[in-house]
């Protein structure tokens, strides 16, 4: 059960969901995909196509409310606006005539507003497996915290009704599944805080083993590219601090340098040396030969799938401390990301990364951070997982190391 449908995988979560589905097809099981889809995107008419080829899609009909009557239904019931959001009776319908078109060993569900969609398969006694890709409280805690009165009071109410629900729901579920050790951390501790019992939380890393080509050359000497969705706040508000802070002392020491901007609009408009981009339908658009990936994230949970990408893409990364969290260190004592937080360091590591002599280790320390993720290894897990849900048993939480 999913809240979108993973093709085209132009974000992480729909990169995760979809590389999950190809692995755990890969070893013999049989998938059937729940999720909404808008009744006029044609885009879903391709998804179907695609997705049917490692599963078996079930794309439900699902236009979304008018947001202030969400607004109004999450207040009076006094729960999370974003799971209020995702409550669809038409998903759970459908996910009620999955149930019974034939029974499945469990549920999945990918994300914490997935869940709700799912409580056809808990009335049937079908276990369920919770993936929380990443720490939605902790998405929203950090979004307050860079926002002023009184939006910062409006996004903490939010934090704390969901840190709430995530507790409860981890304690609903057969087991739970997290990208990262602090998620599953944290996770254990919200488990606490409802009162309940501890559950079942196991670390299991994104899945990403591709060895791909980058895309064709980008202008700029370094070609630096920024990319992401401006429709998520972290997004735009670290591609801001790098627009503002970080790029102009690049320009200053690197005059040919080119920023590339994709998915951002009109920002950067005004300063030079910047091109934009629409949002790319391939990563490899923006994950381009001899450029630099810079990952300015400030507000952040689970793992930065582009990160991922572009170790695959051989793409050196730049990133900030919260950007590269949870990543996995590589087999070697070469770093496979620089770290900066502060907008010097941020453009000197930048200008680092640029160099030959230190291009090539950041290359292929991320590459080999790449096995940690792969594919195969986590299907396995993730089946260890499920088999214990369907058991029953009881369950030492466990992470999968490389």
């Amino acid at each position: 059960m999913a809240t979108k449908p993973p093709w085209p995988p132009i974000d992480g979560g729909r990169l995760v969901a979809l590389a999950t589905l190809r692995a755990l097809a890969e070893r013999g099981h049989r998938l059937r995909l729940v999720a909404p889809r808008d009744v006029l995107d044609r885009a879903d008419d391709e998804a179907e196509e695609q997705l049917s080829a490692v599963c078996e899609p079930l794309l439900v009909p699902a236009p979304p409310r008018a947001r202030l009557v969400d607004v109004a239904r999450a207040q009076l019931q006094r729960r999370p606006l974003s799971l209020v959001r995702h409550e669809r009776a038409a998903v759970t319908a459908g996910v009620a005539t999955a149930l019974a078109s034939r029974r499945p060993d469990v549920v999945h569900a990918e994300q914490l507003q997935a869940l709700a969609a799912t409580e056809p398969a808990r009335a049937l006694g079908v276990p369920r497996v919770l993936r929380a890709q990443n720490v939605e409280s902790d998405l929203w805690r950090g979004l307050a915290a860079r926002r002023r009165p009184p939006l910062d009071l409006l996004l903490r109410l939010e934090a704390s009704r969901l840190a709430r629900a995530e507790g409860e729901a981890v304690d609903r579920v057969d087991a739970t599944v997290t990208l990262t050790a602090d998620d599953a951390a944290r996770l254990r501790r919200l488990v606490s805080a409802v009162g309940a019992a501890d559950a079942a939380i196991d670390t299991v890393p994104a899945p990403f083993d591709a060895q791909l080509e980058p895309g064709p050359p980008l202008a700029g000497d370094p070609a630096v590219v920024v990319f992401g969705s401006a429709g998520w706040p972290p997004n735009l508000d670290g591609a801001r601090f790098f627009v503002e802070r970080v790029w102009p002392l690049v320009r200053r020491r690197a005059p040919a340098a080119r920023l590339h901007l994709f998915g951002f609009g009109a920002l950067g408009a005004r300063l030079s040396g910047v091109e934009r981009h629409p949002a790319p339908a391939d990563a490899s658009t923006a994950l381009a030969r001899d450029s630099l990936l810079a990952v300015p994230l400030f507000i952040g949970s689970g793992i930065r799938m582009k990160i991922l990408e572009a170790w695959a893409r051989g793409v050196p990364v730049v990133a900030t401390s919260t950007a590269a969290a949870g990543l996995v260190a590589p087999p070697s004592d070469d770093p496979a990301v620089l770290i900066a937080d502060r907008p010097e360091d941020f453009a000197a590591a930048l200008i680092e990364a640029h160099r030959p002599e230190r291009r090539a280790p950041l290359v292929t320390a991320g590459r080999a951070a790449l096995e940690a993720h792969s594919a195969q290894r986590v299907a396995a897990a993730l089946e260890e997982i499920y088999r214990g849900a369907v058991a029953g048993a009881a369950r030492t939480p466990s992470l999968v190391a490389p």
